[in-house]
């Protein structure tokens, strides 16, 4: 076989990831707009409820036996996807996307340097403390965040820490059945939350369409695209490529929703970039699941 036949699958999985890294951030912002509407919790019941209704009609999970099932890693999984979502679009109400999506990869980057033994990762631990520090409220500034946002914020990069502790638990006992299955146990979060607070605005019919935008957008167009990402790249690939995806959020945000980020948040972004690039190159075991944020 020759090179370029070699060359074709590569680069039609790294074309895959990053229109999966684009649709989740256009899915965002899209959500957003839901805000005025039925609020970030409505947004969120939108996002997983229709989500993993999708999701379940396209892959039937219900065909698949399975006799090792650990409901307890499944059930963590779900959970956490459902609570990170909510959060993550909670913040979204008062920071931009981009800053939002960079204060949630903390959570990722503390698992693997956490993991990491070698002396360089404390170049990219500097780094990582660098874009908190110009990124968090700390001090009265023009471009100051909102703190509730921040801290919403970095609940999702809990959630999303907690999400791969047990996804990888949960992807060994489910396969990739697992993805489909989390949200549905994350829509039981999501969903109750988001009737809660927006009623039967959820029902209205003029709100569908953007509804079913969020979730092809958010969750079973990336999904399936990441799983294509997935058998072709090598994990460490996989995981790089993520690292940009705050960069994608923040362009995402100037172009869909106007929102004009300071140099210095520019700079704090790069160095979450690059950082979280830094520490997956070198990262001895990643884990290779697809990533609801």
């Amino acid at each position: 076989m020759s090179p370029r036949a070699h060359l074709a699958p590569l680069l039609l999985a790294i074309a895959a990831l990053l229109v999966a890294m684009t649709s989740y951030q256009c899915g965002a912002a899209l959500a957003k707009r839901l805000f005025p509407l039925v609020g970030a919790q409505g947004a969120t019941a939108f996002r997983l409820g229709l989500g993993g209704l999708i999701m379940v009609l396209a892959r039937r999970p219900w065909r698949s036996t399975r006799t090792n099932a650990d409901w307890r890693a499944l059930w963590g999984y779900g959970l956490s996807l459902g609570v990170m979502n909510l959060v993550f679009y909670m913040a979204l109400r008062t920071i931009p996307l981009g800053i939002a999506v960079a204060l949630e990869f903390t959570g990722p980057l503390a698992i693997a340097l956490f993991h990491s033994r070698r002396a360089v990762d404390f170049v990219w631990i500097a780094l990582a403390v660098m874009g908190l520090l110009l990124l968090l409220p700390l001090r009265e500034q023009s471009h100051a965040l909102d703190p509730v946002g921040v801290a919403f914020a970095l609940a999702a990069g809990v959630g999303w820490a907690l999400y791969i502790l047990f996804g990888q638990k949960a992807g060994i006992a489910y396969g990739k059945d697992a993805v489909t299955l989390g949200i549905v146990i994350g829509a039981l979060v999501a969903v109750p939350v988001g009737i809660a607070h927006a009623g039967t605005a959820l029902l209205s019919p003029s709100l569908l369409p953007l509804g079913l935008g969020v979730a092809v957008l958010s969750s079973a167009l990336p999904y399936s695209l990441e799983m294509i990402a997935l058998t072709q790249l090598p994990a460490r690939t996989f995981s790089v490529l993520l690292s940009l995806e705050p960069a994608v959020a923040a362009l995402a945000g100037v172009a869909f929703l106007s929102e004009q980020l300071s140099t210095q948040q520019w700079v704090a972004i790069a160095a979450i970039i690059v950082a979280t690039g830094g520490t997956a190159l070198g990262a001895s075991k990643t884990v290779a699941e697809p990533v609801a944020h």
